[in-house]
């Protein structure tokens, strides 16, 4: 398995800083949904921001969980996926991130929604999950993986946290179809600023199996989710420039535009769904 990236593999502590830098920066805010949408008809009027939560519910209806299930959110961002989670389903969220200030800003969000009691964030590496062997239910990883050097090693950690019968959900980036040397620029720089790579769907099913895991779905929702969401990155992103350039300087000042990759169909947004067997 290849992870297709320009630059360098991911190292979780430059990742940590650099989300670091966008938590203190403009371009967050309290209560983010710092992922893409779904919208369930691609015509929908629904918000950027419903149709984020609406990603969420899907992904969560796939864990199947309840009140008292203990879920482990790999990848928390500042909350809110897993705040959600927990007020919708009843069950207790455990969320970690390699940057201390998303931590920070989603810990704020539980307890500002009076949830603290019943969902917590800290700071750790997915690649070294410092939890006792079988300690959850289910995992989600939001959109979270691509930014991670070794996707195998990511999911034989989470294998090792699941309760036999587990599930896990995640999100992730992959190429559809060979991307076109002309486009390779504009896919490259999206890999550059968010620090991320992809992979090829038909990766999965090894990865999985390696991993200890059962595969048991795989989507392509780019269609449900990418167009939208990079023209309302781009307005997002346009409109924290100033606030951006004030945070990271040069290095984030007019490299990237959102709006570019809605020619890219060739990239894709996948959704996957594998479970820990029963004993």
């Amino acid at each position: 398995m290849s992870q297709k990236r320009s630059a360098l593999t991911p190292v979780p502590d430059e990742v940590g800083h650099h989300y670091d830098r966008f938590a203190l920066s403009a371009a967050t805010k309290p209560g983010d949904n710092l992922h893409v949408g779904y919208w369930d008809d691609p015509e929908s009027e629904v918000s950027p921001d419903e149709a984020a939560d609406r990603l969420t519910d899907v992904m969560a209806e796939k864990l199947k969980i309840g009140a008292g299930s203990r879920v482990l959110d790999v990848g928390c961002g500042v909350g809110g996926p897993g705040v959600r989670i927990a007020r919708l389903t009843g069950a207790r969220v455990t969320g970690i991130s390699v940057s201390q200030e998303q931590v920070r800003l989603a810990n704020s969000l539980a307890e500002s929604a009076g949830l603290a009691e019943q969902v917590l964030f800290q700071r750790a590496n997915a690649m070294e999950l410092p939890f006792p062997a079988q300690s959850f239910d289910a995992a989600i990883a939001l959109e979270s993986i691509p930014h991670m050097p070794d996707r195998g090693q990511v999911l034989a950690q989470v294998c090792r946290s699941l309760r036999p019968g587990g599930r896990l959900v995640l999100t992730d980036l992959f190429e559809r179809a060979p991307i076109p040397a002309a486009k390779r620029p504009t896919v490259d720089g999206f890999h550059d600023y968010f620090m991320s790579t992809m992979v090829q769907a038909e990766d999965y099913p090894p990865l999985l199996r390696q991993a200890g895991l059962w595969f048991e779905e795989i989507s392509d929702i780019s269609e449900q989710t990418l167009r939208k969401s990079f023209i309302w990155l781009s307005a997002r992103m346009s409109r924290a420039q100033p606030g951006l350039a004030a945070m990271f300087g040069d290095e984030m000042t007019g490299r990237f535009d959102a709006a570019d990759m809605v020619d890219v169909p060739e990239f894709g947004y996948l959704m996957v769904v594998a479970k820990r067997p029963e004993e």
